[in-house]
C-alpha cells in the first residue's frame, strides 16, 4: 500500500513546515532569521569571538559605565556584555527589533487584504483560497524582507545599537567582533582604542534608551507612524490585477519592497509625527555622540581619527542601511542628527551634563524639533 503522504518524512519538507508554522503575527521571524543569516554569510569569515576579545570589551564597558554615569547622573543598569558574530547580530535583531518592524508589517498585511477585497473580482470558489494565501504569505514575504534588511545591517554593524532605538530584552552591550576587526583594518585604527570608542557609544545608548518609559513611548510613536502612512492602494491594485491565487510568486512580485507602497504627500498630522520621531532620533544619537566626546577625548589619543572614520562611515550608509528612514517613509535627511549634536553641545556649554541628561526624565522632557533648533527654548521649559 502506497504512503498517502510520501513527503511527510522528508527533512526538507519538515524544515518547510517548521518555517511555515513558526509563530504567528505579521512577520515570520524564523524565515527572517534564516534569510538574515544567509545574507551575512557573504561577508566573509565570521569566527566566534575569543575569551580575550570578550575580556577587553567587558573592561571597556565597565569603564564606560562609570564615566558616563558620573557625567550624566543616570545610574548604569550593569550591562551584560556580549561579544558576538555577524550571525549573532541577526539572531539578536530578530528578537530585540521586533517593535520596529511589526507595526509596519501589520499595516502592510491589513492593506493587502483590503486591496484584495477591493481589487478585481475573485470567483467565489477562489476567495477562501486567496484569503488563506494572503494570511500565510504576507508574514512569509515580510519575513523575507525583514531578514534581508537585518542581513544588510549585520554585514557592517559594530554594536547592538546600530539603530538608535530601544531594544527588547535585558539591558546589554553587544559587539560584533568580526566587523570591528574589519573596520579597524580598513582605517588603520588601534584595536583597544576603537573598542573603547564603540563601548562608550553603546553604553551611552544603553543608559538613555534603557529608561523604563522609552520603549513604550517609541512603540506608540511607531504604531502611529505606521497607521498614518499614505498607501498607494491604486498602485497595489494595479500590481495585483489578474493575480492568480494559486501562484505565490505573483504575490511576492506584487508586494515588492513594502517601503515602496507608501508615498504621496503627507498630511499635516503625519508631518508632526515625522518631526516627533526625527526629534527622538536626533536626541538619542546626538546625546550618545556628545557623551562619547565628553569621555573619549580625555582617554583616547587617537580620538579624532576614530571620530572622522565614524563620520565617514555614517555618511556612506547604503539605502539598505537606512532602515528607519526606509521603513517609515522618512526623508533621508542628516539635518536632524546635526541639530541633535549641536543641541547637546549648546545645552552642556550653557549648563552642565546632568542638566542635559534631564531630557531622559520622561517623554515630556524630550526636546521638540523647534527646541532642537533653539536650545534656549528647552532650557526655559526645563528650568
Amino acid at each position: 500500500m502506497s504512503d498517502p503522504d510520501p513527503l511527510a518524512g522528508s527533512p526538507l519538507f519538515r524544515e518547510i513546515q517548521r518555517i511555515l508554522m513558526a509563530g504567528s503575527g505579521p512577520v515570520n521571524w524564523e524565515l527572517a532569521r534564516q534569510v538574515g543569516i544567509a545574507t551575512v554569510a557573504g561577508s566573509g569569515e565570521d569566527a566566534e569571538p575569543s575569551a580575550e576579545e570578550h575580556r577587553v570589551l567587558e573592561e571597556a564597558v565597565r569603564m564606560s559605565e562609570i564615566a558616563l554615569s558620573d557625567a550624566t547622573g543616570i545610574p548604569s543598569p550593569a550591562l551584560q556584555v556580549r561579544a558576538i558574530r555577524r550571525s549573532g547580530w541577526v539572531e539578536e535583531g530578530t528578537t530585540s527589533l521586533r517593535p520596529l518592524f511589526e507595526p509596519l508589517a501589520a499595516r502592510v498585511s491589513a492593506l493587502l487584504s483590503e486591496a484584495r477585497r477591493e481589487g478585481p473580482e475573485v470567483p467565489p470558489e477562489g476567495a477562501p483560497m486567496m484569503e488563506a494565501m494572503l494570511g500565510q504569505l504576507s508574514p512569509l514575504l515580510m519575513g523575507a524582507q525583514v531578514g534581508t534588511v537585518l542581513g544588510h545591517l549585520g554585514q557592517g554593524a559594530l554594536s547592538g545599537f546600530e539603530v538608535p532605538l530601544p531594544r527588547e530584552g535585558p539591558a546589554g552591550a553587544l559587539f560584533v567582533v568580526p566587523n570591528l576587526a574589519a573596520f579597524e583594518r580598513e582605517w588603520s585604527l588601534g584595536p583597544l582604542e576603537l573598542r573603547t570608542w564603540v563601548a562608550l557609544h553603546e553604553t551611552a545608548h544603553a543608559l538613555t534608551l534603557g529608561r523604563d518609559w522609552v520603549a513604550p513611548h517609541i512603540q506608540h510613536v511607531l504604531g502611529e507612524l505606521a497607521q498614518g502612512m499614505d498607501f498607494d492602494l491604486a498602485g497595489l491594485e494595479a500590481r495585483m490585477a489578474g493575480l492568480d491565487p494559486t501562484d505565490p510568486a505573483a504575490l511576492s512580485e506584487a508586494l515588492g519592497d513594502p517601503s515602496e507602497l507608501f508615498g504621496g504627500e503627507p498630511s499635516d498630522e503625519r508631518r508632526l509625527l515625522i518631526r516627533r520621531f526625527q526629534s527622538f532620533l536626533a536626541a538619542a544619537e546626538g546625546h550618545a555622540d556628545h557623551l562619547v566626546g565628553v569621555a573619549g577625548r580625555r582617554r583616547l589619543p587617537t580620538f579624532d581619527r576614530i571620530q572622522e572614520a565614524m563620520r565617514r562611515r555614517h555618511e556612506g550608509r547604503s539605502e539598505e542601511e537606512r532602515i528607519v528612514e526606509r521603513l517609515f517613509g522618512l526623508p533621508a535627511d542628516p539635518e536632524p542628527y546635526r541639530l541633535g549634536r549641536a543641541f547637546c553641545a549648546k545645552v552642556a556649554e550653557l549648563t552642565d551634563e546632568p542638566t542635559l541628561a534631564r531630557m531622559w526624565g520622561s517623554a515630556d522632557s524630550l526636546p521638540s524639533y523647534p527646541e532642537l533648533e533653539e536650545p534656549s527654548l528647552w532650557l526655559a521649559r526645563m528650568a
